[in-house]
C-alpha cells in the first residue's frame, strides 16, 4: 500500500512553527492539536542555507521515541527537493494527560534525543508511563481529527497526514491495554461540547473508544473491556450497555441495566442508555418518564433535556417538546484544539500520480464564492455547532412534521407574546394587587406557573423543574417571544407551489421591559391574569425561530422557482431545453441548498439538490450525503461507486483513514459478503491504483475478522 503523498508548509523563518507550538501549549484544553513534524533540509550547494519544513500528522505510533524516529527517517529518505538534504527532524507529540508535549528530536546523521516540554517551556525527561500516556492520545487524537466522508474536517486544517492508528489486533490490545490502566483519569481529558461536566464515562476516552468500536465492528474487545472495568466502579454498566446493544445483544443489556439501575437510581448516563433503547423499540411511553427523572438527575446537562424534547417530539407533544428546548442549558462552543502558525512562505500539496482521479480533481479548485448568492451566503443556520446545532435540529423536526403556521400557534400558547405582554401592561385595572402577589412579576409568573391547556389537554407540569438559581438566571436574559400571524399553506410541511411565502416574525419586547424576579414588581401590575400559566422565550430559542424563518423563506423560494421551471417545459416536451438549463444554479449554489433542505429534514429535496451538484463537479459532501441515501435503500452497487470516489478524494488529501468511511465498507460486507463487494469494486472501469485505495478498506475488515469477511 502507497503511503499518502507528503505535503510541505516552508517557514519564513526556521523553527518558527515549533515556536508557535511552544507559545500555544498553555492554551490547550483538551485532546491538543494533530502531532507536528519539523524538517530542517540543507542545501546540497551551500552549507550555510538551510530551509525549515512542517506538516501535521495524526495516527502515528506514539508508543516509544524510536517509533516517532522511524516516521522521521522515512520522511529524510523521501524528500521532494533533490537538490537538498534533510539534516534534522523533530517530532511533537501532545499528551493531554500530563498537559505536556512529547518531544523526539533526529540528527542527521547523528543521534535520537527524547524529552518533553511542559506548559511553562522547561525541559523534562520522558518517562515510561508519559509514553503510554502519550500513544493513547494519539489514537483518540486520530479519531476525533478523522474525516467523516464529507470533506469538512479536512478542510479544516492544511497540511494534515491521517493514518489508520490501529492496523492490526496487537496494536488493539496495546490500545484497550492503555484505555483500561488510564480509564479512570480519562475525565482530564475533557468532553464533547454537548457535555457541560466531563465525567468517568462521558470524556474523550470514553467517545473514542466507543468510536473505535463502532467503526471496526469490534463488540466482544469492548465488552471485555468494559466488563473488567464495570467491576471497579458501576457507573461503567451504561457503556457497557451501549456496547451490548451496538453488538446484538439486546436482551443481556437490558438486564445489566435493570440491575445497574437498581444500584444507581439516579445516574443519568443509565436513564439516557436505557431512554435511547426504548426510543429505538418505539416504546416512547416508557421512555418518557425515565428521560424525565434523568433531567431531574442532570438538570445541567444540555443532552438530558435535549432527550426529553425528543421523546416530546416522538409523543408528538409538541407544547411540551417547545418548554423542553426551551429550559436546555445552552453551553459556548468550544472547538477541538487547532495549530496556531505563522504566515507560511510556501505551500506545497502533492498529488500522487498513480492514485490521481480526473473527475474529482476538479474539486481541487476550492470553492468560489463569487458564484454563490449573497442571501445564500448568509444563512447563519450552517455555522451552529454544539448545543446550538442539535436545538436547532429539534425546532426543524418539529416544524417538518407540523409545518410552520402550527408551530406558530403552539409558540402563542406556551410562551408570552410582545403584543398581549403590551396589552396586559397597558392596562392597569386589570391587576388585583394582593399581599400574596406582590412578589411575582411577568418573569417569576411565567417560568414557574403550569403549563396551559395545549393539544387538547391539560398538563400540570410539562418539564422537571430546573434548580431555583437557575431559574432566577434564566429570568434575567430571557425575552418573549415574536408573535406572528399564520401564513398561508404548509411550507414546512410540504414544497410549496404557487406564491406560498412565510411571514417574517415580528421583533421582540427589549428584555429590559420584562423585569426579573430579583427586581421591585410593579404594584399597578402585580397580577398579569392574562398569561399567568405561560413562560418566557429564551432569548437564544427566539433567534433560533428567526433563523428558521430565514431558512424556510430561502428554501420556500427555491423550491417555488423550480416548481416553475419544471412547470414551464412541461407543455412543450419535444423542446431540447430543460428545466437544469431554466433554472441553473453553480456548484457552490446546488451543495448550500443540499444543506439546506437537509437541515429542514426535507431529504428528497436535498439529495435532488446534492446530485445536481455533482452533475457540475465533485464535492465530497454531496457525494457523502447521497450515498447516505443508497444506504437507506441497500443500493449496494452504487453506494461502493460513491466509496471510491470519497475514498480517492480523502486520499488526494493525505488521508488514508476516515472511520465512517471504513464503517460503511465494514456493513456492507455484512450484509453481502466480502467477495461481493471485491467483485463489485474492481468491476468499475477505474485505475487500478485508485480500486486498491478501497481494496485497503477490506483488507482492515478481513485483519480484524469482521462479520462476512471470509466469503
Amino acid at each position: 500500500m502507497v503511503a499518502p503523498a507528503i505535503p510541505e508548509v516552508i517557514e519564513h523563518e526556521i523553527e518558527s512553527a515549533i515556536e508557535s507550538r511552544n507559545d500555544s501549549l498553555p492554551t490547550l484544553r483538551e485532546l491538543g492539536p494533530p502531532d507536528l513534524v519539523h524538517l530542517v533540509r540543507q542545501s546540497a550547494k551551500s552549507t550555510g542555507r538551510q530551509t525549515g519544513v512542517y506538516h501535521h500528522v495524526t495516527g502515528i505510533d506514539a508508543s516509544s521515541s524510536a517509533s516517532l524516529a522511524a516516521y522521521l527517517n522515512t520522511l529524510a529518505q523521501a524528500s521532494h527537493d533533490r537538490n537538498a538534504k534533510v539534516v534534522s527532524g523533530l517530532y511533537c507529540c501532545y499528551n493531554a494527560f500530563s498537559r505536556i508535549d512529547m518531544r523526539v528530536e533526529v540528527k542527521i546523521p547523528g543521534g535520537v534525543e527524547s524529552y518533553c516540554i511542559d506548559e511553562r517551556g522547561d525541559k523534562r525527561v520522558a518517562s515510561d508511563s508519559l509514553w503510554l500516556e502519550t500513544f493513547l492520545c494519539g489514537i483518540l487524537r486520530a479519531y476525533s481529527y478523522a474525516d467523516d466522508g464529507s470533506g469538512d474536517t479536512i478542510k479544516k486544517i492544511i497540511a494534515v497526514r491521517r493514518f489508520d492508528p490501529i492496523t492490526s489486533t496487537d496494536i488493539e490490545h496495546k490500545f484497550l491495554d492503555a484505555a483500561e490502566r488510564l480509564f479512570f483519569k480519562g475525565w482530564q481529558l475533557g468532553s464533547d461540547p454537548e457535555i457541560q461536566v466531563p465525567n468517568l464515562v462521558s470524556n474523550h476516552l470514553t467517545t473514542g473508544l466507543l468510536n473505535y468500536i463502532h467503526t471496526t465492528g469490534r463488540y466482544t474487545s469492548g465488552e471485555n473491556l468494559f466488563e473488567k472495568l464495570r467491576s471497579r466502579d458501576p457507573e461503567v454498566s451504561s457503556l457497557l450497555a451501549r456496547v451490548l446493544i451496538a453488538g446484538d445483544e439486546e436482551v443481556k443489556a437490558v438486564k445489566l441495566l435493570k440491575e445497574a439501575i437498581e444500584e444507581l437510581p439516579m445516574d443519568y448516563s443509565l436513564l439516557d442508555a436505557q431512554v435511547t433503547f426504548l426510543q429505538s423499540k418505539g416504546k416512547l411511553e416508557w421512555a418518557s418518564p425515565l428521560a424525565q427523572r434523568a433531567v431531574i438527575a442532570a438538570p445541567s446537562e444540555f443532552r438530558t433535556w435535549s432527550k426529553l424534547a425528543e421523546v416530546y417530539v416522538g409523543l408528538e407533544q409538541w407544547d411540551l417538546a417547545l418548554l423542553t428546548l426551551n429550559s436546555c442549558p445552552m453551553f459556548t462552543y468550544t472547538d477541538k484544539d487547532a495549530p496556531r502558525m505563522p504566515e507560511p512562505a510556501k505551500v506545497i500539496l502533492p498529488v500522487l500520480s498513480n492514485t490521481a482521479l480526473d473527475e474529482i480533481d476538479e474539486s481541487v479548485q476550492g470553492y468560489d464564492t463569487e458564484m454563490i448568492h449573497p442571501n445564500l451566503r448568509k444563512l447563519s443556520a450552517a455555522t451552529y455547532k454544539g448545543t446550538f446545532h442539535k436545538a436547532y435540529s429539534l425546532l426543524t423536526d418539529i416544524t417538518s412534521k407540523i409545518g410552520w403556521d402550527q408551530l406558530l400557534r403552539i409558540r402563542s400558547q406556551v410562551f408570552v407574546m410582545e403584543e398581549e405582554y403590551r396589552s396586559e401592561k397597558s392596562q392597569p385595572g386589570t391587576g388585583r394587587t394582593t399581599g400574596k402577589m406582590t412578589g411575582r412579576n411577568p418573569s417569576t409568573t411565567a417560568l414557574r406557573a403550569p403549563s396551559p391547556e395545549v393539544n387538547g389537554s391539560s398538563i400540570p407540569s410539562p418539564t422537571p423543574e430546573a434548580p431555583k438559581d437557575a431559574d432566577e438566571d434564566n429570568a434575567s436574559h430571557t425575552s418573549e417571544s415574536t408573535k406572528v400571524e399564520d401564513t398561508n399553506g404548509h411550507v414546512a410541511g410540504s414544497a410549496p407551489v404557487g406564491n406560498a411565502a412565510i411571514e417574517k416574525p415580528e421583533h421582540t419586547v427589549a428584555s429590559a421591559e420584562v423585569k426579573s424576579g430579583g427586581e421591585d414588581p410593579d404594584p399597578a401590575h402585580a397580577d398579569y391574569t392574562h398569561f399567568q400559566h405561560k413562560r418566557l422565550c429564551e432569548r437564544w430559542l427566539d433567534n433560533l425561530f428567526m433563523v428558521l424563518y430565514e431558512d424556510l423563506r430561502i428554501y420556500t423560494i427555491w423550491r417555488t422557482e423550480m416548481a416553475r421551471a419544471k412547470a414551464s417545459n412541461e407543455p412543450n416536451t419535444s423542446s431540447p431545453t430543460t428545466s437544469s438549463t431554466v433554472y441553473s444554479k453553480s456548484a457552490e449554489e446546488w451543495e448550500i441548498l443540499g444543506e439546506l433542505a437537509e437541515r429542514l429534514h426535507h431529504f428528497p429535496e436535498a439529495i435532488e439538490a446534492y446530485q445536481s451538484c455533482l452533475r457540475i463537479r465533485f464535492s465530497p459532501k454531496a457525494m457523502r450525503a447521497v450515498v447516505k441515501m443508497w444506504e437507506e435503500d441497500h443500493k449496494t452497487e452504487n453506494i461502493l461507486q460513491g466509496m471510491i470516489r470519497l475514498i480517492a478524494w480523502q486520499y488526494r488529501w493525505y488521508s488514508e483513514f476516515s472511520p465512517e468511511l471504513l464503517r460503511i465498507i465494514r456493513k456492507l460486507i455484512e450484509d453481502d459478503g466480502a467477495v461481493k463487494v471485491r467483485s463489485i469494486v474492481q468491476a468499475t472501469s477505474l485505475p487500478q491504483p485508485v480500486l486498491d485505495l478501497t481494496h485497503r478498506y477490506v483488507e482492515l475488515c478481513a485483519t480484524f475478522r469482521s462479520s462476512g469477511s471470509d466469503g
